[in-house]
């Protein structure tokens, strides 16, 4: 049966469909956070962003580059906070990649991308490095 998004990129449930290719296909979320809240997915189901594959994120990403200066300029946004949440302690409520798309507007009360970890931790300059160092040596 699949995920939500896999039943509205089957046509089981309806959905507001603003663009679709071969592989990717953006709709707008049915609980936005803001006028023109858009969601873009790949068409194959995977879980995280670590499970997409190479070609699949580069569709992925052009699509989201596509959408993001049309949309705002569907809704006469400001501007956009465009984000991923990659896995479950992230907020992401559906086992499916998805990127939101949600114009801002001057004064309307939302924070920056940094407002959503809660409190920032205090970390010392060899921590850093060693987190520096330990994300250089797995990629």
């Amino acid at each position: 049966m699949g995920t939500i998004f896999s039943q509205i990129i089957d046509g089981d449930i309806p959905a507001r469909i603003v663009y679709e290719n071969e592989t990717t296909i953006a709709f707008l979320d049915a609980n936005p956070l803001a006028p023109g809240h858009t969601l873009v997915i790949p068409k194959e189901e995977y879980e995280r962003l670590n499970d997409v594959p190479d070609d699949v994120a580069t569709d992925l990403y052009a699509t989201v580059h596509r959408l993001v200066p049309e949309v705002e300029a569907s809704v006469d946004a400001d501007a956009s906070t465009v984000a991923f949440n990659n896995g479950e302690a992230a907020g992401q409520e559906v086992p499916h990649v998805h990127c939101h798309i949600v114009p801002r507007f001057e004064g309307d009360g939302g924070g920056p991308i940094h407002a959503v970890a809660g409190d920032a931790p205090d970390l010392s300059d060899d921590e850093l490095d060693d987190i520096a160092e330990e994300i250089d040596s797995r990629v």
